[in-house]
């Protein structure tokens, strides 16, 4: 753990809470709801909750806070734990659910109603919008407000019976309508929602909102550090007031840190949703997504997320955070521990003349970590390189290889361009050079030493793939703020190659092995669509950031 992420000022109150006995051990939560697909920004809040309590040796719950059934499914929860685990966590104990503990937060909702602090509310919502005032002008009471304890519970229990419609009344908490907080404004504890739920079927006919549910829920676990995002530091004092105004055991404390933004992103499930709607991308895992499960596709190791979570820090500032830096923890990462592999994205045949037999390479894997081993190629006499390393003539600031020019072949010879052919319209289609040195590694007696190296595969022996070259899928650091996603679209998020051929080796790469593919990038096996017979590649990130360098 970095010393930014171990010096946060959420540790250091929860240091004090220890050194007080405010708290004897630390009990976090992870409370996502299940109507979508985590995303980067949850990646921050995992990581904190996770961390802080492995740090001081307490737990941490994986709760899915589940009170708005016709927006949730199994499928996200599913794919929610999964993603807690790829990212490297384990929560204590069982998957707990808010829905488990609906009995226990409707006699608290009762117990409101007979303290004379809830009532039954038939204002209509637009009703409701109109007596609420606004952030300049405080609001006005309800006509119900006054009700009496017994009808107000006569009410609420016909509520949980399933007499009403939906939207037709609603349960409010009794606080101050002319509260400057407006959460404080008599807010909403239980709407009437006939929709079957996930977990609980359709056993409820009422639903807690989040803000009655959360805090309650955080009670019943024994939490002791409620941690939230700032945008829920305005409904703190309406969480204090529930657990000061109910008989609970426990008293959590919430604190508040800044979520996280990165440019280039967008992470509203409004507007993700939204990108699948439109069929902009494939569904919330494509690899252009700001999703775990998106990430994860398109090859980014979960320790670079965690890296570019903890280096980011803790903080009570908004701010955004260049997408750049996880590109680079991405990069520093896979150069670490991505093996090297060779594919040749635009096949162009070389023949080399001089080579009388096959000759067998042993490669290193690494360039630097000999744990990596080595891999035997076969360096024939039909080889394919790419397209773009061959010019007929070229300026000295080209590295590759022109007739009449050396270069060398990775892991091999080295060779010069002696002609090419070409088609009617002009196009190269084979270039002939010889050999200049027959062993592995050496450099030509003459002294005339090549002038760059370039990746190859043997015409005979290398295997077709697809290869799908991804890219930030948002032409503007701040897309959110743009009326129209499909006007702020980078076109070349995505192309997909098919004509891209691999070293044979590949054949046997398993779902999510990821390569560095020699001087194109990282590159990972498509974790659903990749097979031996028919090899599918997503780009992970280049070796290089273009945004930033255009020239790079």
């Amino acid at each position: 753990m970095s010393a930014e992420m171990r010096s946060n000022f959420l540790r250091t109150q929860i240091q004090d809470d220890l050194d007080t006995d405010r708290v004897s051990a630390v009990v976090t939560r992870f409370p996502p709801e299940p109507n979508g697909f985590l995303h980067i920004g949850h990646a921050k809040s995992i990581t904190v909750n996770f961390g802080l309590a492995e740090e001081f040796g307490g737990q941490c719950h994986l709760r899915f806070d589940d009170t708005n059934p016709e927006k949730e499914s199994q499928e996200f929860i599913d794919s929610i734990q999964e993603d807690v685990r790829w990212l490297g966590y384990e929560w204590h104990g069982e998957v707990r659910y808010a829905s488990a503990y609906f009995e226990q937060l409707y006699e608290w909702a009762l117990h409101l109603i007979e303290q004379g602090l809830a009532y039954v509310c038939d204002l209509s919502p637009d009703e409701a919008r109109a007596y609420r005032g606004t952030l300049t002008k405080p609001g006005q009471d309800s006509p119900y407000r006054a009700r009496s304890v017994v009808e107000n519970r006569d009410l609420f229990v016909r509520m949980r019976l399933g007499e009403f419609n939906d939207g037709e009344r609603v349960l409010r908490a009794k606080i101050d309508m002319a509260s400057p907080n407006i959460n404080l404004r008599d807010p909403i504890l239980y709407r009437i929602r006939h929709a079957d739920h996930h977990q609980t079927g359709s056993d409820w006919p009422i639903y807690p909102t989040y803000d009655f549910a959360h805090g309650q829920e955080d009670v019943i676990e024994g939490i002791t550090h409620s941690i939230c995002t700032l945008e829920f530091e305005d409904h703190r004092p309406l969480y204090d007031w529930f657990i000061e105004n109910l008989p609970v055991p426990h008293r959590p404390r919430q604190i508040e840190f800044a979520r996280l933004k990165t440019s280039y992103t967008v992470t509203s499930k409004r507007k993700l949703k939204q990108l699948i709607d439109e069929a902009i991308v494939e569904g919330w895992d494509d690899p252009r997504m700001p999703t775990i499960s998106g990430l994860r596709r398109r090859g980014y190791p979960a320790a670079a997320i965690r890296h570019f979570c903890e280096e980011v820090g803790t903080s009570r500032s908004d701010s955004v955070v260049d997408v750049a830096m996880l590109e680079s923890a991405v990069r520093d990462e896979l150069n670490r521990h991505a093996p090297r592999a060779m594919c040749v994205m635009r096949p162009l045949r070389l023949t080399l003349t001089n080579l009388a037999e096959p000759l067998k390479l042993q490669v290193p894997n690494h360039p630097v970590d000999q744990s990596f081993g080595h891999r035997e190629l076969v360096l024939d006499a039909e080889l394919f390189i790419d397209e773009d390393d061959f010019r007929e003539e070229a300026n000295k600031h080209f590295k590759r290889l022109v007739i009449g020019k050396r270069v060398r072949l990775r892991g091999g010879l080295v060779i010069e361009a002696e002609s090419c052919d070409k088609d009617a319209d002009g196009a190269v289609q084979c270039v002939y050079a010889k050999c200049i040195t027959a062993v592995p590694g050496d450099d030509p007696a003459d002294g005339v030493k090549p002038k760059g190296v370039i990746h190859w595969v043997s015409a005979d022996r290398a295997i077709p793939a697809t290869i799908r070259e991804y890219d930030r899928l948002f032409s503007v650091s701040d897309p959110g703020k743009a009326e129209d996603l499909s006007a702020v679209l980078n076109q070349d998020s995505l192309t997909t190659n098919t004509t891209a051929m691999v070293e044979p080796g590949l054949v046997t790469a398993e779902p999510e092995d990821v390569y560095q593919f020699e001087r194109q990038g990282y590159f990972v096996a498509d974790r659903y669509e990749h097979h031996s017979e028919r090899p599918v590649f997503n780009m992970t990130i280049g070796l290089r950031d273009t945004w930033s360098n255009p020239n790079g």
